[in-house]
């Protein structure tokens, strides 16, 4: 029997069975990294994402298919981690702006939708790369437009079969897959996605010998709400007030111009019809009484932040801080995370390859200083577009450093002048990121070919700047040549930050055998702590 449209319980059922194929298939998905770093964690980053999207939608009460694509957008722009799920995430919003509104969705709805997710991700990228999951998704949606079926079940089957087809052809696109003998990740994890939602619609088929949705996904407690840190801040407004406002045509752009001037902190998000106020003020009841004018309240939430902070740190007085702006740091390894505060960081995010931390944790932190101008220092090219979209979200003023490594992070902290403005030292430690060079050591975690490296997993492997450089079973000996590859020309002091798998009196022992080999540069050792990494290496 055909299915010529479904609601919004059709759309939980089948992001449910997204979100639990994709569990099942992260771990593949992550293997497909291009290099042999132990970084390639794109199918996490995506069932994270997916999981928020998932948790978000099954939390509304509503079945009409608009809604509960709204919903799931908003989980998925909260819970984004890394560069694939902030493209997912915007995969969704695209999707939920085409479905806004209505009740139950047909095949021709449904190749709208995906048509915009396609065109709203590639927006999202600066320089979009074919052959990647942007590839993936727009194919995909062209293959549902050209599909004249109102058979929907015919459609998911048509969408799934181009973007096979789409994904098995991104070696051809980009030379790295094809050496690499690898499909790209994320759009292997779209793919799996499309194949959990065609499995999902198949089972509740009327058609189908067992018409049931998949089992439930155990989905995670939502976040509580952040505590202060000690001594970070001081509370210029002592209530977080937060409010559902219920309507029609309701004037988000109104709301928020209306409530501007009774705080910070501020956020109206949602649509036309609820939306979600979240602001810190003096007067909530003047927030109430204006957010009355558009509509029924609902879900009212009032803490004393003041309260909250004090009982959290009875013995700590707040203190001021003295720069107009905040810093917040992302870095692994409590050495690292200890420099980088003592460096001027004021909050130090835990993250990085392997962990690549939420666009929500990113908010989290941002709303955790209490200054309206914030510095974002990334420290990895996987967070870099995870920050930018907690930037947006946030209503403080945000810049995003485009630091790619911890060293290039540590070293836009090391020009921080505490008497600089704000523009002034984003346009410094923008600068900065570019005086040193950057260089990893690590385990491979799988076989891999490389140019003319041919590697074993668990090979010793050295990269400068994300590029193999060497391979070798000798920690020794690959240091000795990634440094030989990293001292060519300029740079004169080498600091070697080692990790967790590394000690103090090792890191010594081969820092004074480099000085030895390299005699015309000097050489630091700091303990970094970081998890995954024999070294970081930054060359000044």
């Amino acid at each position: 029997m055909a299915i010529y449209s479904f609601d919004g319980a059709d759309l939980k059922m089948m992001l449910q069975g997204a979100v639990e194929l994709l569990g099942q298939s992260k771990e593949e998905i992550d293997s497909l990294n291009v290099y042999p770093v132990p970084d390639g964690d794109t199918g996490t980053n995506m069932y994270q994402t997916l999981l928020a999207a998932v948790s978000e939608a099954q939390a509304l009460a509503s079945n009409h298919i608009g809604a509960v694509a709204g919903a799931a957008a908003r989980g998925g722009l909260i819970g984004a981690r890394g560069n694939s799920g902030v493209i997912l995430s915007q995969i969704l919003h695209g999707v939920a702006d085409t479905l806004n509104g209505l009740e139950r969705a047909t095949a021709s709805d449904i190749a709208r939708a995906l048509s915009e997710g396609a065109r709203v991700a590639y927006r999202t990228v600066m320089s979009p790369v074919e052959g990647t999951i942007l590839t993936v998704v727009r194919k995909s949606a062209e293959g549902a437009a050209d599909r004249h079926s109102a058979d929907l079940l015919r459609l998911m089957i048509t969408i799934l079969n181009r973007a096979l087809t789409a994904l098995e052809e991104t070696p051809e696109l980009l030379p790295t897959l094809k050496q690499a003998g690898v499909v790209d990740a994320g759009g292997k994890g779209f793919v799996v996605i499309l194949e959990g939602f065609l499995r999902a619609l198949k089972s509740a088929s009327p058609s189908s010998p067992a018409s049931k949705a998949p089992s439930a996904v155990k989905l995670p407690a939502r976040p509580s709400p952040t505590a202060f840190q000690k001594g970070s801040q001081v509370i210029s407004y002592t209530y977080c007030t937060e409010l559902l406002v219920k309507g029609q045509n309701l004037p988000l752009d109104t709301i928020k111009n209306a409530l501007s001037s009774y705080g910070d902190s501020l956020m109206v998000v949602g649509g036309d019809r609820l939306a979600k106020v979240h602001i810190h003020s003096n007067n909530p009841g003047l927030v109430l009484e204006c957010c009355l004018k558009h509509g029924a309240l609902d879900d009212i939430k009032i803490n004393n932040m003041v309260e909250q902070n004090q009982a959290l740190v009875p013995n700590t007085e707040l203190s001021d801080i003295r720069r107009s702006f905040g810093i917040i740091s992302v870095g692994a390894g409590n050495g690292i995370e200890a420099i980088m505060k003592n460096l001027g960081a004021d909050n130090v995010v835990s993250g990085g390859q392997t962990l690549n931390p939420s666009t929500g944790r990113i908010l989290e932190a941002i709303d955790e200083i209490g200054v309206d101008k914030i510095i974002i220092l990334p420290n990895n090219k996987n967070i870099i577009l995870t920050a930018e979209q907690a930037g947006k979200l946030s209503a403080k003023e945000v810049s995003v450093i485009h630091s790619k490594s911890i060293p290039q992070g540590l070293a836009a902290l090391l020009v921080l002048n505490p008497e600089d403005d704000f523009e002034t030292a984003s346009r410094k430690m923008s600068e900065a990121i570019f005086s040193v060079r950057s260089g990893e050591i690590t385990a491979a975690v799988r076989d891999s070919v490389s140019r003319e490296l041919i590697i074993k997993k668990g090979d010793i492997i050295g990269l400068a700047e994300g590029d193999l450089k060497c391979t070798g079973k000798d920690l020794t000996k690959v240091l000795e040549e990634l440094l030989g590859t990293m001292l060519e020309g300029e740079g004169r002091l080498v600091t070697l930050y080692y990790g967790d798998a590394v000690t103090n009196n090792q890191a010594k022992a081969l820092s004074e055998k480099m000085r030895i080999i390299y005699k015309d540069h000097d050489f630091d050792v700091q303990s970094g702590g970081q998890p995954v990494y024999y070294f970081l290496i930054s060359v000044e």
